[in-house]
């Protein structure tokens, strides 16, 4: 009996040691397995663990399985999960900061894209800090354009039409287009159109691919207005917790993550559109009417965003503007 309990005391002593500690993370994301987004964590995860041999492991729960969108961020803050990943403009009302890459034609291309991140993420790691998060690294989804379900040459035929909103910018341009707004998280876009409560969204060519967009719409008018960024981040004591070596490897991780998630999504961008037409929807550029409407709501916003943003927003977009 002496031996059995000195054997047992060893075995917990064995597991308990400083060697052999493991640290799990859960990760709540708001995405499926399908999307890149996704599959980019599930590698950023892997090299983790990785490189620390195991010592930190990071399983990743998708499609809001572990926490809703809305809630992530406030669970990642609390230490409720450490670690997670949210849309970026979701934020917005905390700080303009955070939408800063949802002003339409601000910034309409990749490497348009790369030069606002550049001159913005100071200031959006400093938001995060404030409340005890870690940025970690951000990647943008393929360009935001319109799924219609006729062909729009004039803006007046948007005019009343009710219209999927995920964030403050969308309900914003929705409404400067006389649209009918209604916020809808991505897994819900197939059950809103089936059931009414919208008729057109402006998302991403890879959403509209996942949600199968062909089946409720038919024309997909490749404007390109804006691309929001997914962030993950971290609670920051948690990162502390880690050793030296796991904090740095981690942070390799996601400078690694980065780099590849923005590739990622260059090639998906022709990729879902080349899907899209595949499936039978109609893909054309904007008239030069809509275009020259959609520019003016651009501006409009733009300004709308530097006056809630204030000195700090104006630094932001004088050093875009300057690279």
């Amino acid at each position: 009996m002496t031996l059995r309990f000195a054997l047992a005391g060893a075995a917990v002593a064995l597991a308990t040691s400083p060697a052999l500690a493991q640290t799990a993370w859960d990760m709540p994301t708001p995405y499926g397995d399908a999307v890149f987004h996704t599959q980019n964590i599930m590698s950023f995860a892997d090299e983790v663990r990785a490189a620390t041999d195991g010592s930190v492991d990071i399983t990743v729960h998708s499609a809001g399985s572990l926490f809703a969108h809305g809630q992530i961020k406030d669970s990642v803050r609390r230490g409720l999960a450490p670690i997670g990943e949210i849309l970026m403009s979701q934020l917005v009302n905390e700080n303009p900061v955070f939408g800063v890459d949802s002003i339409p034609f601000l910034a309409a291309s990749y490497d348009e894209a790369e030069a606002l991140w550049a001159a913005s993420r100071a200031a959006v790691s400093d938001a995060l800090e404030a409340q005890g998060l870690t940025l970690l690294f951000s990647v943008p989804w393929p360009g935001q354009s319109l799924f219609l379900r006729e062909e729009v040459t004039d803006p007046a035929q948007l005019q009343g039409v009710s219209f999927r909103a995920y964030n403050n910018a969308t309900e914003r341009m929705a409404q400067l287009l006389g649209m009918i707004p209604t916020q809808v998280e991505a897994g819900d876009i197939p059950t809103a159109f089936s059931t009414g409560r919208v008729a057109s969204m402006i998302t991403s060519p890879s959403t509209g691919v996942s949600s199968q967009a062909w089946d409720y719409t038919s024309h997909y008018i490749d404007v390109q207005a804006w691309l929001p960024k997914n962030m993950v981040f971290v609670n920051a004591s948690a990162l502390a917790s880690l050793t030296d070596e796991e904090r740095a490897a981690v942070l390799a991780a996601a400078e690694a993550a980065e780099a590849r998630g923005w590739e990622m999504s260059r090639a998906e961008t022709d990729t879902q559109i080349a899907a899209l037409e595949a499936a039978g929807m109609v893909v054309m550029q904007p008239s030069d009417a809509l275009a020259t409407r959609l520019t003016e709501i651009g501006e409009t916003m733009a300004a709308e965003w530097l006056e809630g943003a204030g000195e700090a927003g104006a630094a932001v977009l004088d050093a875009f503007h300057a690279d």
